[in-house]
């Protein structure tokens, strides 16, 4: 559990580093919620998508990477940031209908995606909803299905009560914010089935650690069997977020070589 934190922590403090003003940053009501976001760069729309109890800062880091070659869209999700804060219980899939009518909004047709951890899950969710919508996607520490029940030391540290040893919380607009992304914690719970994955169209890259201790095997397995057209990535000696630190160049690299199409087919480990 504390490597998991310690991971994010480090996600979270490297992204302070790099700063840049996007070319429009707006809130908008969505599905009856306020729901902000940021664009960045020119060309075709890249989604970038953060982990749980994180905001969209945790991709600023990543901005100047791709805003080259792609439009990117940082959003803080339902309940995040600078997004209106939970009405009812946690639900991914209505994440996923809540960012699907942001889109919409947006007047954009297909997109790409990069997903960290919940922005996995919800982009699982969103390949559902509307199958024709991602052209790719790539999710870190996700596979589509997790529920925190699973993992009754995360629910015991991860408690308002512990919020100062979170200092990423500090990004969300209110302590009231705060307090219900903890205790919405515990609904955090999602199943993709096996004819589910079966129906997604858009190619995936699941990116993971090897020392991810949120991921089982055997779920990662079920995936790569039902999707029609995947990838796996697998980076030795790292946790959950196997895409920071000294991962963060090659990860840049394949991801940019796997949204493009650019690379040789498959990712080897």
């Amino acid at each position: 559990m504390q490597k998991y934190y310690t991971t994010i922590l480090l996600l979270i403090m490297s992204n302070y580093a790099i700063g840049q003003e996007p070319k429009k940053a707006e809130t908008v009501s969505i599905n009856g919620k306020e729901i902000y976001y940021e664009v960045y760069g020119d060309g075709s729309p890249l989604f970038l998508l953060h982990g749980y109890s994180l905001t969209s800062k945790s991709w600023k880091a990543y901005v100047n990477d791709y805003r080259n070659e792609y439009e990117v869209y940082l959003v803080d999700l339902t309940g995040h940031g600078k997004s209106e804060l939970f009405r009812s219980e946690l639900s991914i899939s209505d994440v996923a209908v809540d960012l699907n009518l942001l889109i919409n909004y947006l007047d954009i047709d297909r997109i790409k995606a990069i997903g960290f951890s919940f922005g996995g899950d919800v982009l699982y969710q969103l390949a559902l909803l509307n199958p024709s919508l991602i052209e790719s996607m790539i999710t870190i520490g996700a596979v589509g299905t997790w529920k925190v029940s699973d993992f009754q030391d995360y629910l015991n540290e991860f408690t308002y009560e512990n919020r100062k040893n979170f200092p990423w919380l500090s990004d969300h607009s209110s302590d009231e914010q705060v307090k219900e992304l903890m205790n919405q914690f515990k609904n955090y719970s999602i199943l993709v089935t096996d004819k589910e994955l079966q129906q997604i169209q858009p190619e995936v890259l699941i990116v993971l650690g090897d020392d991810d201790e949120g991921i089982d095997i055997m779920e990662v397995a079920r995936a790569r069997k039902n999707l029609r057209n995947s990838d796996l990535w697998v980076l030795p000696n790292v946790s959950h977020g196997a895409h920071e630190g000294v991962n963060k160049e090659e990860f840049i690299k394949k991801s940019k070589d796997f949204l493009t199409k650019q690379g040789s087919g498959s990712i080897s480990k």
